[in-house]
């Protein structure tokens, strides 16, 4: 999966699938890519263009979900997600209807469109509906599994990719039910990191060892996740680092926190994402410069960890 899209990964699994399993249904918002192109050309009767509508996109899928099809909503992540909010409320969570929402470009995957096009408050919005898993995809290995474990949900589902092509973390899939996964083992704590930031948490463990700061990164991919198996991988870290490209309120830190609260663990821990009152952002050059203003460049981060006490 090298050089690969998390995106074309995505869907050129899920064509393998659908080819096998006519009840796999692609609903793109007018949205394109060669293998969802590819998709469109050979499964057109598998295929729907919603156009630029993706509130009438998500219905079309619950409807064809009700039909015993496998249906996958397809647009950018911002306008898959808060466009259609509150149908995805009672279509996905109230009714239960088992519809995959695919949106590309999570964070500031599309660092040059403005923070229209920026996508900070999916989790926080989407991990309080009940019957709704996230899945915030770190690597395109992990997505084409993904695909492929979409279809066999009983409950909907929301799969966030990033728009770049970034490093290979996991030469197999890991595994999708415990929800996160060990990249580093730890011996003064855990660097825990999601979708983009998995890969800046691993640049930084690296980073602070070679200063004697021996940190753990865990990839936390799935919302809800196995929280005893979590737990469990903690071990007796004295303290934890969450790091999401995320606003803080309502985030994946924000999930670790009630999860140790849920069991009773008093671990000190520190979240870096988004600070509430710096807003959006309308800095344009790219998607460190956008973080920088953030304080989430990895000469801050490395600073702040070794500063906390």
């Amino acid at each position: 999966m090298n050089n690969v899209s998390q995106r074309d990964a995505f869907w050129t699994r899920l064509y393998e699938v659908a080819r096998q399993d006519r009840r796999v249904i692609a609903v793109a918002a007018d949205m394109g890519a060669p293998a969802l192109d590819q998709f469109r050309r050979d499964l057109p009767g598998q295929f729907v263009n919603a156009g630029i509508a993706e509130q009438n996109g998500l219905l079309v899928a619950a409807g064809l979900a009700l039909e015993g099809k496998h249906p996958f909503l397809y647009a950018i992540a911002p306008f898959a997600t808060f466009r259609v909010l509150e149908l995805i409320r009672v279509e996905n969570s109230i009714m239960d209807i088992p519809v995959t929402i695919v949106g590309v470009g999570a964070g500031f995957g599309y660092e040059d469109s403005g923070p229209t096009h920026h996508i900070l408050e999916d989790i926080a919005a989407l991990r309080a509906f009940p019957h709704v898993t996230i899945h915030s995809v770190s690597d395109s290995t992990m997505a084409a599994a993904v695909a492929e474990h979409s279809c066999g949900m009983k409950h909907a589902n929301y799969v966030r990719l990033d728009r770049a092509v970034l490093p290979e973390l996991y030469q197999a899939a890991p595994d999708l039910a415990k929800g996160f996964a060990v990249l580093r083992p730890s011996k003064a704590g855990w660097l825990i990191g999601t979708g983009y930031m998995t890969h800046k948490a691993l640049r930084l463990a690296n980073r602070l060892a070679g200063e004697g700061l021996d940190l753990g990164v865990m990839d936390l991919f799935a919302m809800p996740f196995d929280e005893k198996a979590f737990v469990a991988a903690l071990g007796k870290a004295p303290r934890l680092f969450t790091l999401e490209e995320h606003f803080l309120a309502g985030g994946m830190g924000s999930l670790v926190l009630e999860t140790l609260n849920r069991h009773g663990l008093a671990i000190p821990v520190k979240r870096f994402g988004l600070e509430m009152d710096k807003g959006y952002s309308y800095v344009y050059g790219g998607r460190d410069r956008i973080l920088a203003g953030y304080e989430l460049s990895e000469d801050d981060l490395a600073k702040a960890i070794r500063n906390w006490k």
